[in-house]
């Protein structure tokens, strides 16, 4: 019996399944909160120069621009009177007084620092940080899982993101609340990765699918929680409260959370695995399968596993045969235009001139549709070709939005919407997708790779939109010619459809996708051994 079949043997269906979805979803609810926060923490409401403390009662004029409104960062020098009224050639300077805002909906840390006019890219950059955050931390608690186990540092990075969320909430600067939402960041990661790794090393064969599926819907109805909150709370410290206040509970709620059995044996824990092990056969009403087991069953089951994990392979390993020198060079372009593109219309909603909570639920909602016809053309047309098509889609739309006018509101909004879903399903591919093209030796290190490149490309989207100064088309057109390129770069992609899971470098090599394997005999023990082709992350989205 392998390893998988003896967990299979007391972990098949049953109740401990769905407690362990609950308790690994319910925190992804909050999640999405985080990520999509500074969507209404940071709205730029219609802003206009102070006057002057010396300017005389009654009306003050202000600059006309281009587009017949008020200029929000320029004042006349003098105060116009009624025979300069029509007179254009009045000398303007910048709001050395300040600005009065908009606040009647809600306040924002824009409002609270003046990030308007020459400090909008601070608004940016505060973005930028925070997806530096959840890459730095991918990189740093990837190897903490590794040495000190999923759950500790899941419980940790709930803790952590709790005590800086709340503290973001009380920054009394700038510079500060950029600090805390770094750390928020870094411990968001610690989130996604526990809870990825965990779903995939405790769900049974039978389930596996179904659950990462489940998970993945957690993070999508999260997102319709943000747009509730943020028309409930319009003050943007409590909003910020709110939404890191229940992560105190799920640290605690994280206790009842079984640690890795597969991690446990490797660590050499196999006496405390064996005891959790019969735990869950109890709890799912198989106390005596639990009670058949034996510690030496145990390790003999995972004598495959331990040899695996006595080898030692590195990053330089992605790139060691042609085969796979391609393919992590096309996933990682594929991971970085998926993020990239994805964050730039996901946090741009504010552009499109729609009301902004009616908004933010529409573009949660088409992740619903995204997900299931990803799931059946993945199935029905395999991974390469709904790659190729998400992100060739994708492209498209974000492309198409430099020819819609500004005051097509309807169809400007209607592409946006098309272009995240796409990215979406971009997203849910690519999860199974590297999952399989990877061999099990370096599998953790290709999907760490491809966090970090999707990670860089959410990281970027912010700084690019600050070209939009220069000219307002510029943001869509990197946007959309990179999410080209990376459809591009997945058409050199092989198909996993139906294919075996390769589980050393060799088998990659051997293994040739555009060719028919030839029959060979049944041979049992290598049956018996072989891995299950399941997913190896449950999707959660954009993390």
């Amino acid at each position: 019996m392998t390893f998988s079949k003896l967990v299979d043997s007391v972990n098949s269906t049953g109740p401990f399944q769905f407690f362990i979805m609950v308790l690994l979803g319910l925190p992804i609810l909050g999640m999405a909160n985080h990520n999509l926060l500074q969507i209404f923490t940071a709205s730029t409401p219609s802003h206009h120069c102070r006057p002057p403390p010396n300017a005389s009662a009654g009306l003050w004029l202000l600059p006309v621009g281009p587009n017949g409104k008020p200029e929000p960062c320029l004042r006349f020098v003098y105060p116009p009177n009624a025979s300069l009224l029509n007179d254009t050639q009045g000398a303007t300077e910048p709001c050395l007084d300040g600005w009065a805002y908009n606040i009647s909906t809600r306040d924002s840390i824009v409002t609270e620092w003046d990030l308007v006019c020459d400090s909008n890219k601070l608004k940016e950059m505060a973005q930028s940080v925070f997806m530096a955050g959840t890459l730095i931390g991918g990189i740093v608690l990837g190897g903490l899982s590794d040495r000190f186990g999923r759950k500790p540092i899941l419980s940790c990075s709930y803790l952590l993101l709790a005590a800086s969320g709340s503290g973001a909430a009380f920054s009394p600067t700038l510079a500060i609340y950029m600090v805390l939402r770094f750390l928020c960041g870094f411990s968001i990661a610690g989130v996604t990765l526990s809870t990825v790794i965990l779903n995939v090393e405790w769900m049974s064969t039978q389930l596996r699918a179904i659950m990462t599926v489940g998970l993945g819907y957690f993070y999508t109805f999260g997102q319709f929680i943000l747009p509730g909150l943020a028309y409930i709370i319009p003050q943007w410290r409590w909003l910020q409260l709110t939404v890191s206040v229940p992560f105190f509970a799920f640290f605690l709620l994280s206790w009842w959370i079984p640690e890795s059995i597969r991690w446990m044996v490797l660590s050499g824990k196999s006496l405390k695995a064996l005891k959790i092990l019969r735990w869950v056969a109890a709890f799912n009403g198989k106390k005596e399968e639990g009670e058949k087991l034996s510690l030496e069953e145990l390790k003999l089951d995972l004598q495959k596993e331990i040899s695996l994990a006595k080898a030692k392979y590195s990053i330089a390993d992605l790139f060691r045969t042609p085969i796979l020198r391609r393919v992590t060079f096309c996933l990682s372009l594929a991971w970085f235009s998926t993020g990239f593109a994805y964050y730039s219309l996901a946090m741009g909603v504010e552009e499109f001139g729609v009301n902004l909570y009616l908004l933010q639920v529409i573009f949660g909602g088409v992740d619903i549709p995204a997900k299931f016809l990803t799931i059946l053309s993945m199935s029905y047309l395999g991974r390469h070709t709904t790659e190729v098509a998400a992100l060739l889609l994708a492209g498209g739309a974000i492309l198409a939005l430099i020819f819609v006018p500004s005051d097509l509101q309807i169809l400007r909004t209607v592409l946006a919407v098309f272009g995240k879903g796409c990215l979406s399903s971009s997203f849910s591919c690519l999860f199974l997708y590297t999952s399989e093209l990877y061999p099990t030796v370096i599998r953790q290190t290709g999907m760490g790779i491809s966090n970090v490149l999707t990670r860089m490309g959410s990281m970027t989207a912010p700084l690019v939109r600050i070209t939009g100064e220069l000219h307002p088309f510029i943001p869509n057109l990197i946007f959309g010619t990179i999410t080209l390129l990376g459809s591009g770069a997945s058409l050199f992609l092989p198909e996993t459809l139906n294919q075996p899971l390769p589980e050393t470098i060799e088998d990659v090599e051997k293994w040739s996708p555009r060719t028919k394997e030839p029959k060979q005999e049944p041979d049992a023990e290598k049956d018996a051994q072989g891995i299950p082709l399941q997913p190896c992350g449950p999707g959660l989205g954009p993390s």
